[in-house]
């Protein structure tokens, strides 16, 4: 047994009814424990997959990050905005709450709003061009989205790595510019507050991906470098990447978020970064 199996055996002892966790490198998954293939629900976890569709829709010029996000209720404010939640949206309802790049306010309609933008864009469903842009080219063939794309998601621990995967060693699904741009604090400053963890100042976010930066407390280690960027879930789940430890770590169960996650992820996380 390695040292990284070593460590993804604290899922075991974890207060969740199932648990699954993968660690990703460069050159694919290094470590796992778990039903590797066993669907769960992502929660907000699945922010990070639906921004990749959106980003792939930019790449192939159906929609701009300078499109406006929706002029009449959020004037100024572009899809950049929406997958950075900078745009000023309400947390749940289709609310102006701030002037665009002023606050960052995590936003369950701004990321359906920018899903939305792709869907007339591309004239299909989200979940359509989800599809066809990011689950077929990477063939996660577990992974499904049947309502919203900002927290409805379902998928596996294999298909997630797969994505961690990918954005380590990419194989054309994004342009090294734009993978860039995702991992690159937009809008540098705001504070907000992060769901679960309160009030952060600066609250660094990406487009669709949560950046660690300095933030405490929060739900990945105290050994995660500042670059490390990912998102978590609600319904149990999280994932996050390391650039600079070069890699990655994938944890879903089926247990809410509560404050066995807040003990457990950290310890996690640190575990598999020393096991590096």
């Amino acid at each position: 047994m390695t040292a990284l199996d070593d460590a993804l055996r604290a899922i075991d002892d974890w207060p969740v009814p199932h648990a699954a966790a993968a660690v990703v490198g460069p050159a694919g998954v290094l470590a796992a424990r778990g039903p590797q293939e066993h669907p769960f629900p992502l929660a907000s976890v699945t922010k990070p997959l639906a921004a990749l569709a959106v980003l792939v829709a930019v790449e192939e010029e159906a929609v701009a990050l300078d499109d406006a996000a929706d002029p009449d209720l959020l004037p100024g404010a572009t899809l950049r905005h929406l997958l950075a939640h900078a745009s000023g949206m309400a947390p749940e309802r289709p609310l102006r709450s701030f002037a665009p790049a002023t606050r960052r306010v995590y936003s369950n309609v701004g990321i359906e709003r920018a899903a939305e933008v792709v869907s007339v864009a591309a004239g299909m469903p989200f979940a359509d061009y989800l599809t066809e842009a990011v689950l077929r080219p990477l063939q996660l063939s577990g992974t499904s989205l049947p309502g919203s794309p900002a927290r409805d998601g379902i998928s596996t621990v294999a298909d997630l790595a797969a994505v961690l995967h990918e954005l380590q060693t990419p194989t054309g699904l994004l342009s090294a510019t734009t993978l860039d741009e995702l991992r690159t604090v937009q809008y540098p400053g705001l504070r907000g507050v992060l769901p679960g963890f309160g009030g952060q100042d600066p609250n660094d976010w990406g487009l669709g991906f949560e950046i660690r930066s300095r933030k405490s407390p929060h739900w990945t280690g105290t050994s995660n470098s500042p670059a490390t960027y990912g998102h978590f879930g609600q319904s149990g789940t999280m994932l996050w990447l390391d650039p600079e430890a070069g890699v990655g770590l994938v944890a879903v169960t089926d247990l809410d978020f509560g404050d066995w996650a807040r003990t457990a992820w950290p310890q996690l996380s640190d575990a598999v970064l020393a096991a590096v």
